[in-house]
């Protein structure tokens, strides 16, 4: 163990805590095939002294029995953590066949990339609204030491660690804004990228890396969802109202230039008024107006 802490390890709260520092390093091992020849030079002499000197046969079977006993095969995406007699010596991250130091405990840690989906939570967003929101973390472990001793199980602590990050983003966005704001369900990338970050400074001390988190869900809760429902249908109407008159205001405006322009007819202003009322009703309303034809004057 060294006495170096964490970059971005949270601090211990009122008492001053004793935790497991403790950073990942190299362990002895050599090829495993070369136990493999102690153990072949071990049979042979064991075969050899059995019928003169049976009472030094003890010897090659202890080489034997410790050597046997630490040969580790390490398979790809795999490292083995070993440990003498209570003591962390070094993990074997290297894929293949080892022999590594006799009477020691080794633990298998994965270093395959990992991934799961946090529960569906429901919290209160910035505006105290309450949203549904779950998220996938993809994650491995980049620090076998810390992930075997630092905590009790490196597992669990990140899926537990990964729900108090995603509740923590949740309720400083909203759940939708205006444009120039960023919300939960606006501004995707950057609440991912801000949840990644959150997620990465609280497993940091499990020995833990953060690939990549992603909202996988986001939604009202059901008791809002209605009125909610009600508020956006408002606010698109309100939006598509307000495209339609500025085009149809537009439309007017070209209309009315290009018979001055081309002296089509000669109108004043209160025929001016009228036409203007005229099409903007046309053009605004929802439905398709029926065509008048006036054969008469234009002031009768």
């Amino acid at each position: 163990m060294d006495g170096t802490k964490a970059p971005g390890a949270a601090e211990p709260v009122g008492h001053q805590g004793v935790r497991v520092e403790i950073a990942q390093r190299p362990a002895l091992a050599v090829n495993g095939w070369l136990g493999v020849v102690v153990l072949a030079a071990c049979a042979v002499a064991v075969w050899l002294a059995a019928p003169h000197h049976s009472g030094l046969l003890w010897f090659p079977v202890l080489i034997f029995v410790l050597v046997v006993t630490s040969l580790v095969i390490v398979p790809p995406g795999q490292s083995s953590v070993v440990q003498f007699f209570g003591r962390y010596i070094g993990t074997v991250r290297r894929a293949g066949f080892w022999w590594v130091v006799p009477l020691t405990v080794r633990r298998k840690v994965s270093v395959r990339v990992r991934n799961f989906e946090t529960n569906h939570l429901k919290v209160n967003d910035a505006d105290g609204n309450p949203v549904e929101i779950a998220a996938i973390v993809v994650w491995q472990v980049a620090d076998t030491a810390r992930s075997t001793y630092a905590v009790d199980d490196y597992e669990d602590f990140v899926s537990v660690q990964a729900e108090s990050a995603l509740r923590h983003v949740a309720t400083i966005h909203p759940y939708d804004s205006g444009a120039s704001e960023t919300s939960l369900r606006g501004s995707t990338d950057l609440v991912a990228g801000e949840l990644a970050h959150e997620v990465a400074e609280r497993v940091l001390i499990a020995g833990v890396e953060v690939v990549e988190v992603r909202i996988s869900h986001l939604a009202y809760a059901q008791e809002v969802a209605q009125a909610m429902l009600r508020r956006q249908q408002a606010n698109a109407v309100v939006a598509a109202r307000s495209r339609i008159v500025e085009g149809a205001v537009g439309m007017v405006e070209m209309a009315l230039n290009r018979l001055a322009e081309n002296e089509v007819v000669d109108l004043d202003e209160e025929r001016k008024a009228s036409m203007v009322s005229n099409l903007l009703v046309v053009l605004c309303g929802d439905q398709p107006p029926s065509p008048v034809v006036n054969t008469g004057s234009l002031y009768t």
